[in-house]
C-alpha cells in the first residue's frame, strides 16, 4: 500500500477568557490529528485565502465567535499519519481576540465535535491535547501579552 503524502498550512487561534482556553474537540472527520483530542480552533488555509481570513472563517464555523484581532505569534511544523495519509502540517499560531459569547459549532459534520472554554487547570494531561494545543499552552503568556499591547 502506497502512503499518500500531503502538505497543509493551517491558522490556529490561541484565545483566552480569564483562566480558560478556547478549544475544539476533534471528530472522526479530523484529517490530521487523532479524534477525541482537544485542539485549537482554526484550520486549513484555502488556496488564495489570507491566513487571518482563514482563521476568522474557521473560528466562525467551529465556534460561532467573531475574530476581532489577531497577531501572529509563531509557526510550527508537525508530521502525522492518519487514514493512510502522511501529513506535513505547518501551523500558524495567532494570539486571537474574539467577540464575547458562548461558543457554538456552526459547521455540522466537520472536524470538530465540541467546542468549549476549558479551564487551564484541566489541561495538565498532554494526552488529551493535540500536539498543536500542547505547543499553544507554552505560548499562552506571550499570547496574552501580545493582545494586551495591541488592544
Amino acid at each position: 500500500m502506497d502512503t499518500q503524502i500531503r502538505t497543509r498550512i493551517s491558522a490556529y487561534a490561541i484565545a483566552t477568557e480569564g483562566d480558560r482556553l478556547l478549544l475544539a474537540r476533534l471528530s472522526d472527520a479530523s484529517p490530521v490529528f487523532t479524534p477525541g483530542l482537544w485542539h485549537l480552533p482554526g484550520g486549513g488555509i484555502d488556496p488564495g485565502e489570507q491566513p487571518v481570513e482563514a482563521l476568522a472563517r474557521e473560528l466562525m464555523e467551529e465556534t460561532g465567535l467573531e475574530l476581532t484581532d489577531a497577531c501572529l505569534l509563531d509557526a510550527r511544523t508537525y508530521v502525522a499519519q492518519r487514514n493512510g495519509v502522511s501529513w506535513s502540517l505547518t501551523a500558524l499560531f495567532y494570539a486571537a481576540a474574539l467577540e464575547g459569547g458562548v461558543p457554538t459549532m456552526i459547521e455540522i459534520d466537520g472536524s470538530t465535535e465540541a467546542v468549549a472554554w476549558i479551564p487551564l487547570t484541566d489541561l495538565q494531561d498532554d494526552s488529551v491535547l493535540s500536539p498543536a494545543a500542547v505547543d499553544a499552552l507554552r505560548m499562552l503568556d506571550r499570547a496574552k501579552a501580545t493582545l494586551a499591547t495591541t488592544g
